[in-house]
């Protein structure tokens, strides 16, 4: 489809801001009479509490409040984290405001303290006096499913979730294979590691509303806000600031419910920021997995079968844990053709710190266990990387493990194949320790939320009298360019230039909801709604435009401020003149749209079929390393990202997205190790956990194919969360590519790399 204004890399409006320094983040507010709060966390990871005095904290100097379990309206609440549709409590949790009775992570939120500055907060929180009995606690998913094991929660089971899929017969299938390669790979916690941690101010309203500025993914969360406090949802009011990085950390609620409660009992305005180390300590991680990959294949290179087992640590609440899971349980097998294939996945409550989403949610951990199987499947029957995945990839009208048959366009041993060529020559390592490997890996990820969640967005347009635009959206902006994709739409389809369109995003009161900037849905979900709003005001004008002319409505075009005649170059109106003629004869010059996902209905078993997601977005990461067998240190040299992304809406901001997606996945892939010892955190600071600075990173080439397939605004794809799932098998594959030592353990550090080379068989 041809457009003028979608598909230019513009730059976003907020760049230059960002630049100058002249944006204001959540932490970067203040109001008069402000409040500081800090929070009392749990020492143990596992313990009974017996007793919380506050009486000393309440009596020193400048604390306002100190709060705890008993203060709190409603401490308890079944949370829909951030949906408004009722999907019942096997993918539901508890969202536990103030740990009450037991503790069950270090780092776990007791007491909440209000005071006139930071300092005499912070000296409070040494005042509150908590009485523990230790619990033995419970720190493997695989103990912790064991009978007799110590139950986390108050329920009877450490089992948070349970899912599987059947297809064909596998054992069948393997007997009669000509190969068969069984590994386990092992993933380990991962951090955010944004750079804003969480952040808020909180205050009460003229009009007696709760008002939350905060960092967040989520602006919905003001319907849990206003249980807690056991008041209407309309008295919770969540304004959205520019975020500082959130790659899934700000989905969950952080400070929304402490910086409410403490507003409400002081009735002043109150701050509350994480420290880095608090940052660390208590906010959610990536989910640790043990994946069982078991894969046959006849000589010529065809699978045959697919046998997966997966193990996941949901940590101490389970928050997102059954949605991620369900996520690898549809990703175990992979964007393959595979005739049998049975998975069965399992996540469970152990006292570590708990997980919940994070870029990739339960796509990228299976990633990278198929895709080494693949690359070793190829090496064993001495098959090139690009020619195993052409002859095993879906194809347009293949049915998915769960019996989904896929019929949008698919392009995968083209994305594989020209990532691959795009590598170049390789570089001659020469007489050196140093030894030089490639690797390549596809993967699929959805975009878009699970259809049985019933996903909606909604979308405000308004033309003013001098030709100028109003977009309200309530659309999170978390730097990857949400908001400025929206612009794009309404100045392709109105003709309105980009610096004539204002628009407000992120406020749970007065911008039109547009659900979680989550999931890759925004461009999507959002970007169908704008796009609906657009052409519905477009028809107005087009339509008063053809009367004024006198022309066929078909024969007119919006561009430039202008509407006019395609077949006769003398009839054209300003759209200025335009919106007047409709504003004098009381047409509506807004329009609010609503676009609604495909809609399916909640599993009821733990037996996946069907359709789960609405689409997947397909890709391939090509890469370059050089290993030193002395040290086994990793230098990735090369990187390619080539990924199907339906139609670009901003060029940069696709760009972005892939750049973005490789560099948090090569941190995954080499360095980053969240350590956790007995449900102790053992990497509290940046200092020991190791994240990837520019001088780690090469240039990522990007290659962009448009098919035009997707099912966002003129058939674009969602790029943010599948982008980050293929680069750390592929950097394990030039691994194994260079010196031999597959690694099924994540990160590959120096250490981890020597080893396997050392003791490979």
């Amino acid at each position: 489809m041809k457009t003028s204004i979608v598909g230019k890399g513009l730059p976003k409006f907020d760049a230059w801001p960002k630049v100058k320094g002249t944006v204001v983040y959540a932490d970067d507010f203040a109001m008069p009479g402000m409040l500081y709060a800090k929070v009392l966390r749990s020492r143990y990871p596992a313990a009974a509490i017996l007793a919380v005095d506050t009486a000393r904290a309440k009596a020193s100097p400048g604390v306002k409040a100190v709060l705890t379990a008993a203060d709190v309206p409603n401490n308890n609440l079944r949370a829909k984290f951030g949906q408004s549709t009722d999907v019942g409590a096997q993918f539901e949790g508890l969202y536990r405001v103030l740990a009450e009775k037991k503790v069950r992570y270090v780092g776990e939120p007791i007491a909440l303290v209000a005071a006139d500055s930071e300092q005499a907060a912070e000296a409070a929180l040494d005042l509150i006096e908590v009485t523990y009995e230790q619990l033995p606690g419970v720190f493997d998913p695989v103990e912790a499913l064991k009978p007799g094991a110590y139950c986390v929660g108050e329920n009877d089971t450490n089992a948070v979730s349970r899912f599987k899929i059947r297809k064909g017969d596998v054992d069948a299938a393997f007997k009669a294979a000509d190969v068969v390669i069984e590994n386990t790979y092992r993933m380990p916690f991962s951090d955010h590691a944004y750079l804003e941690p969480e952040s808020g101010v909180a205050w009460i309203d003229e009009h007696g509303v709760v008002t939350i500025r905060v960092s967040t993914q989520v602006i919905e969360h003001f319907r849990t806000v206003a249980e807690v406090l056991g008041v209407p949802h309309n008295r919770v009011r969540v304004i959205g600031t520019w975020v500082g990085g959130g790659f899934g950390g700000k989905e969950d609620i952080t400070v929304e419910s402490f910086l409410a409660l403490l507003t409400w009992y002081t009735g002043r305005p109150v701050k509350l920021t994480y420290t880095r180390e608090e940052s660390l300590l208590a906010h959610s991680k990536r989910h640790p997995f043990t994946i069982r990959n078991k894969i046959g294949a006849m000589r010529d290179g065809r699978l045959v079968a697919a046998e997966v087992e997966l193990i996941a640590d949901a940590g101490a609440y389970t928050y997102l844990s059954p949605w991620v899971l369900l996520y690898s349980t549809v990703n175990a097998a992979g964007p393959y053709n595979i005739p049998n294939v049975k998975v069965d996945a399992v996540a469970a409550l152990t006292n570590n710190p708990f997980s919940s989403a994070f870029r990739g949610f339960g796509a990228i951990q299976p990633n990278f266990a198929y895709e080494s199987q693949i690359d070793e499947l190829g090496r064993q029957l001495g098959i090139d990387p690009v020619t195993i995945r052409e002859l095993n990839c879906l194809q347009k009208g293949d049915s998915l493990a769960t019996g989904y048959a896929y019929d949008r366009e698919l392009v995968l041993g083209e994305l594989a194949g020209r990532a691959w060529e795009a590598l170049g020559p390789p570089r001659e390592a020469g007489d050196s320790p140093v030894k030089i490997g490639r690797g390549l890996a596809i993967g699929m990820m959805s975009y878009g939320r699970l259809t049985f969640l019933h996903d909606t967005s909604r979308s405000y347009v308004k033309l003013e009298l001098d030709g100028s635009v109003l977009l309200r959206c309530g659309v999170p902006d978390l730097g990857a360019g949400q908001a400025q994709a929206l612009c794009q739409i309404v100045a392709e389809e109105l003709g309105v230039p980009m610096d004539k369109i204002k628009m407000y995003i992120a406020d749970s009161a007065l911008t039109p909801l547009a659900g979680t900037s989550t999931a890759t849905r925004q461009l999507y979900m959002s970007g169908n709604a704008t796009l609906k709003a657009a052409r519905e005001l477009k028809d107005r004008l087009i339509k008063k435009a053809a009367a004024l002319l006198n022309s066929s409505p078909a024969d007119l075009r919006l561009a430039d401020e202008t509407i006019a005649d395609a077949t006769a170059p003398d009839k054209v109106l300003p759209l200025k003149t335009v919106v007047g003629h409709c504003s004098s004869d009381g047409d509506e010059l807004y329009s609010e749209a609503q676009f609604n996902a495909p809609f399916t209905t909640v599993p009821v078993s733990e037996l996946i079929t069907g359709q789960t997601f609405a689409d997947f977005t397909f890709g391939a990461y090509a890469v370059e390393v050089a290993v030193d067998t002395e040290t086994g240190e990793v230098t990735l040299e090369k990187a390619i990202a080539c990924f199907d992304v339906g139609k670009t809406i901003n060029k940069l901001n696709a760009e972005g997205q892939l750049e973005g997606g490789g560099a948090i996945s090569v941190g995954y892939a080499l360095m980053e190790n969240l350590m956790v010892s007995q449900g102790n955190l053992q990497t509290r600071s940046f200092t020991e956990y190791l994240i990837p600075t520019a001088m780690d990173l090469p240039d990522i080439g990007t290659i962009m194919v448009e098919t035009e397939s997707g099912i966002g605004p003129y058939g674009a794809k969602g790029v943010g969360e599948p982008s980050s799932n293929a680069m750390a098998p592929a950097i394990t594959n030039a691994i194994r590519d260079a010196v031999g030592a597959r690694i099924t353990s994540l990160p590959a550090t120096a250490e981890q790399v020597f080893t396997t080379m050392k003791f490979r068989k």
